[in-house]
């Protein structure tokens, strides 16, 4: 497998609102795709648009959301994964179960409307790796 660019930075956060008007007042970011809810992954979603990448952040949605035991952890949210793009997420999968890795999960359609699965953290330095294939309008 071989990764392409870096898509995005995903941060969860305890709330969407606060974490979009930190970016805005201390970063002077402008440019936001709006929260948006993907029930089937239990999150909320908005993205921070920035030259070269995007900052993904992410909200539970419900009770049973996964982001719920990171932020249990990490109250004030951070860092939760790093998203590559790749050509094929299913060879991509293959590749990384020949080369050892866990994958956590089936692929699934992500935020950005395209497959993607996520790569186990003990097989990544411990960060959760998420690869998916690159949106249409690229």
């Amino acid at each position: 497998m071989k990764v392409g660019k870096l898509n995005h930075v995903g941060i969860a956060v305890p709330s969407l609102e606060e974490a979009m008007e930190t970016y805005r007042t201390l970063y002077g970011a402008t440019d936001f795709v709006e929260p948006f809810d993907m029930p089937a992954q239990g999150v909320k979603v908005a993205f921070v648009n920035l030259p070269n990448s995007q900052i993904e952040l992410i909200e539970p949605l419900g009770e049973d959301s996964p982001i719920l035991n990171y932020l249990a952890k990490n109250p004030k949210g951070g860092q939760h994964h790093v998203c590559f793009e790749v050509d094929d997420v299913n060879q991509a999968i293959e590749d990384a179960i020949a080369s050892g890795a866990s994958i956590i999960g089936k692929p699934r359609i992500g935020a950005h409307g395209t497959l993607m699965i996520f790569v186990h953290p003990k097989n990544s330095n411990g960060v959760l790796v998420e690869l998916m294939e690159p949106p249409k309008d690229h």
